[in-house]
């Protein structure tokens, strides 16, 4: 796949780990298989035996900014780290004529997208790969190895959206997603703002974090930059994300995936189902699910200290397992 590398002007900030692009990293345009224009992030590691490669697939409205903070947390400790914004948010266009709207049409573009990246990505770094994906990025993650598509060494799953923190049966919201999708024509916002319907956007940090420091990064990478902001989703991203929740639910297709994996939940995470959470943990055959309490909300590595020490330590110690078995 071909990209080229973009400059990127300087920038200054009180916090310099989670408000500065690495001076030795890259921003790069990738080009996907049907050649949309995506943006990635790469870092190389800054020892000449890297322990191997992590790359980072964010969630829905996410950016790779949002994590650079975690990001240098795995390159100090001796890993090539790469990351991608999704096609049709970020820094890589729209899928939707509003570019406040995060639209798709269904989940498979995106595993196509993911496929295509962790396969260039092993030739360029052909050691240990290890794939981590927040809230929706770990559900295309756990989607990918259920596909058989990405061939990676471990997966670390942190939130993961595999069902959402609502009252609906799936099988009702579904037919309520269609039917929406049908009326409005699928590239509407199904609500007006913050990160699920009827909440308010007073009521946003307390979805996400109980760092006001770390949630304010997100404004901060908004105004320096236009083009990265995202609002809510559209009633044909929702249909998407039910049917994708669908494929997921058919016997046998997470049953076969082989990677180890580790799972980071929160028990009162507003946005996602903790329980189809460990549902999805139960048939993994080789997964390791971690959960935390009403300390923690959704955006786990983004989370005050406390919580977010020990979600690094739970994922250091699963990639010190991936290195030790080169």
């Amino acid at each position: 796949m071909a990209y080229q590398t973009v400059t990127m002007l300087p920038m200054t900030a009180p916090e310099p780990d989670r408000r500065t692009i690495p001076h030795a990293a890259d921003i790069v345009r990738w080009h996907a298989a049907d050649g949309w224009d995506l943006r990635a992030l790469r870092w190389p590691a800054s020892t000449p035996h890297p322990r191997g490669t992590v790359l980072f697939m964010g969630g829905r409205g996410d950016f790779f900014e949002k994590y650079l903070e975690t990001l240098r947390h795995f390159h100090a400790l001796g890993w090539h780290v790469e990351s991608l914004d999704w096609r049709g948010q970020g820094g890589s266009g729209r899928l939707a004529a509003r570019r406040d709207v995060g639209h798709v049409d269904r989940f498979g573009c995106w595993t196509r997208d993911l496929a295509d990246y962790a396969a260039d990505l092993k030739r360029r770094h052909p050691g240990p790969l290890v794939v981590i994906g927040h809230s929706m990025g770990g559900h295309l993650v756990l989607r990918a190895l259920a596909e058989r598509e990405v061939a990676a060494d471990a997966a670390i799953l942190v939130a993961p959206m595999l069902g959402f923190a609502d009252s609906m049966p799936r099988w009702l919201g579904r037919i309520v997603a269609r039917v929406g999708m049908r009326v409005t024509g699928g590239k509407q916002p199904m609500w007006k703002v913050s990160e699920k319907p009827f909440s308010p956007l007073s009521k946003r940090m307390g979805l996400l974090t109980h760092s006001a420091e770390r949630y304010a990064d997100e404004q901060y990478w908004w105004d320096a930059n236009p083009e990265l902001p995202l609002g809510p989703a559209s009633w044909g991203w929702i249909a998407a994300a039910y049917d994708s929740f669908a494929w997921l639910a058919k016997p046998g297709r997470l049953e076969q995936v082989e990677e180890p994996v580790l799972i980071v939940s929160a028990t009162a995470d507003a946005l996602v189902s903790p329980a189809a959470t460990r549902a999805a943990a139960a048939r993994l055959p080789h997964a390791r699910l971690v959960e935390y309490g009403d300390e923690a909300a959704h955006e786990l590595l983004r989370e005050a200290d406390p919580v977010r020490d020990r979600v690094l330590g739970e994922i250091d110690a699963m990639l010190a397992e991936v290195a030790a078995g080169q």
